[in-house]
């Protein structure tokens, strides 16, 4: 085994030329599959000897599909948004020494021949990539890439300690939980270690409901082993013998590649009987799951495995009575890979990042108005501004960021004057958000604030498992009140019944999905209360999004009478003479907006 742990050292040699073809979900919708199609065409019309590596996604999703050339005599070059008839001239191009297309060089030494190098590209440059190292670099399904790499020497290292002393590497690095409120990791650890049980279980929490946000999605399908080195770390901490990966099953590339990762892992001895010839012995199962926001929730995800998903009462807490009633820890995907890396490269390098209070750094998904989508690594105590604008590039279109939605559906809206904000557990709590999992909503000025809450709310309901009241009737009651709210018919004291009923709700849920439930609503109300009254006193909404208090009108001095309005209309409120310039009867208009989808001269306007 030690010449395996041997690979760990050193770089892999670079062939005449490699290229790099990122395979991850988000890459593959992009494109990418054609592009791998066009790229081994290519090799073979130019009579190219060529080594294709297929790796992951580098978090840097606005560039999908990318493609990444690399050879003795030049530096590698990224490509970005490549069509797959561009693929033919690329390869000529870089072969014979031309660059001048490539978005940047990888290199330490700076710009190639006016390439700039990725490292003065500041959503790469102010990123901190600690766990996502090898995302978009190795091949996720090479356990031999993550050898040399580094990989499973924190696995080594670890098992040369006491238990005791894993976990207290493990609260001196400061580590809080990646996937929910920051709970101290070390601290589940040590509970689940002191309970007397021949059988214990550690589960790699992969579900990752919350929409638009893939951090644990992209780092399991690009750097799998990472994940998997973490949970065998995990489990020989508190005496496990087995462990769970708990995916949904509509992330099927994610499960494979976990399960691939398992195999290899068994093949070189990271799992199975007496691990590197110690008395340790451990082994997993990727467990894929039905798909439900709810088993997020730890007490909700042991229960999914047993059989249906629903929140428990707690105590007992999972670490002294989870799976089939035995201790159990649960980590989340980036919480685990930040274990395997705090072996691999110490104390220090982790400690070096963060806030007094929360260590190291956090993955964080910006999506919605941003040019640049994609997926940041950062210190945790970086500036929501930073990501939003520096990293992520701003909204598009000269639009102006309205509020950044932080924490899935069950976080809370940061309006825009709070954009200096730290991105930590407590500050973001103070304020009326949460970190969760990091995901990021950036909301521009063209979206009604109301509107959103009321988004987020339906989706909570619907994913409700329906067991405690306060989340399976209160939130339906918040849901009922914003749809009246936006419609024209809600009253100013319905808004005090948003604000009484959602602290309610809060306090007297089961679980953590019902408890933070209402904090897209108490966020909006808190920072964007305004907006809510002009709603319900003038009955309009100010962004012209909520259809019931918006109408609709043709401008006659764009208007060319063409008809396509009326032609499109379903109530046949448009009326008017070819040539001329028409009218809509707003007693007849049933606000659909198809006129304003239709009309080819932007001559229909919302009022």
């Amino acid at each position: 085994m030690s010449e395996v742990l041997e690979l760990g050292v050193g770089d892999q040699k670079v062939d005449e030329l490699v290229v790099r073809v990122p395979l991850a979900s988000c890459t593959l919708a992009a494109g990418a599959g054609k592009v791998l199609e066009s790229v081994e065409k290519a090799l073979g019309k130019l009579g190219i000897d060529a080594r294709i590596k297929k790796t992951g996604c580098m978090g840097l999703c606005y560039l999908d599909p990318w493609v990444e050339l690399e050879s003795k005599k030049l530096p590698p070059a990224i490509y970005a948004n490549v069509k797959p008839e561009q693929v033919e001239g690329i390869i000529r191009r870089y072969v014979e020494g031309d660059l001048s297309s490539a978005l940047a060089v990888r290199s330490e030494t700076g710009e190639f021949k006016g390439v700039p190098s990725i490292n003065s590209l500041p959503e790469w440059r102010l990123q901190v990539r600690y766990v996502s190292r090898n995302c978009g670099f190795i091949d996720p399904e090479s356990i031999e890439d993550y050898l040399r790499a580094g990989g499973y020497l924190g696995l080594k290292k670890a098992l040369k300690l006491s238990r005791e002393d894993v976990i207290e590497v493990v609260r001196k690095s400061g580590l809080r939980g990646r996937g929910g409120a920051g709970f101290p990791t070390w601290y589940k650890w040590r509970i689940a270690y002191e309970q007397r049980s021949d059988i214990k279980y550690v589960i790699c929490n992969g579900d990752e409901g919350d929409p638009g946000a893939f951090m644990n999605r992209l780092l399991a399908e690009s750097d799998p082993h990472r994940v998997l080195e973490g949970l065998i770390i995990a489990g020989y901490a508190i005496g496990a013998s087995r462990g769970y990966i708990f995916v949904r099953a509509e992330k099927p590339l994610m499960a494979d590649r976990l399960e691939v990762a398992v195999r290899q892992a068994r093949d070189y001895g990271f799992l199975g009987e007496k691990i590197l010839g110690t008395n340790f012995s451990f082994d997993v199962e990727v467990y894929r799951s039905a798909g439900a926001f709810v088993c997020g929730e730890e007490t909700a995800l042991i229960a999914a495995i047993e059989g249906r998903s629903r929140t428990r009462q707690r105590p007992p807490y999972p670490a002294t009575s989870g799976l089939w009633g035995k201790p159990t820890v649960i980590n989340n995907v980036e919480t685990l890979a930040h274990v395997a890396t705090i072996f691999q490269t110490g104390l220090e390098e982790f400690t070096k990042y963060g806030t007094e209070r929360s260590k190291g750094t956090k993955m964080f998904c910006v999506t919605g108005s941003v040019r640049k989508t994609g997926v940041y690594e950062v210190p945790i105590g970086t500036k929501i501004r930073t990501l939003v604008y520096e990293l992520a590039g701003g909204p598009p279109d000269g639009r102006s960021v309205k509020a950044v939605q932080v924490g899935g559906p069950s976080g809370g809206c940061i309006p825009a004057d709070l954009l200096d904000l730290e991105l930590d557990y407590e500050t973001l709590q103070s304020y009326g958000a949460i970190m969760g999992s990091g995901g990021l909503v950036v909301i521009d000025d063209t979206n009604c604030m109301v509107d959103v809450a009321k988004y987020f709310i339906t989706f909570t309901l619907a994913e409700s498992c329906g067991k405690c009241l306060p989340c399976r009737v209160g939130v339906r009651i918040l849901g009922d009140i914003l749809e009246k709210v936006t419609s024209g018919t809600a009253t100013l004291e319905d808004l005090e019944i948003l604000r009484e009923l959602g602290e309610g709700i809060m306090k007297s849920s089961l679980c953590a999905l019902g408890g933070t439930a209402p904090n897209p609503v108490l966020s909006t109300l808190r920072y964007f209360k305004n907006e809510y009254e002009e709603h319900v006193v003038m009955r309009r909404c100010p962004a012209k999004v909520c259809s019931r208090l918006v109408t609709y009108e043709i401008n006659p001095a764009r208007c060319r009478g063409c008809g396509q309005c009326a032609k499109n209309c379903p109530a046949g409120a448009i009326s008017g003479q070819l040539g001329k310039a028409f009218k809509i009867d707003a007693s007849r208009c049933t606000k659909c907006g198809q006129c304003l989808i239709t009309c080819p001269f932007g001559a229909v306007v919302k009022v």
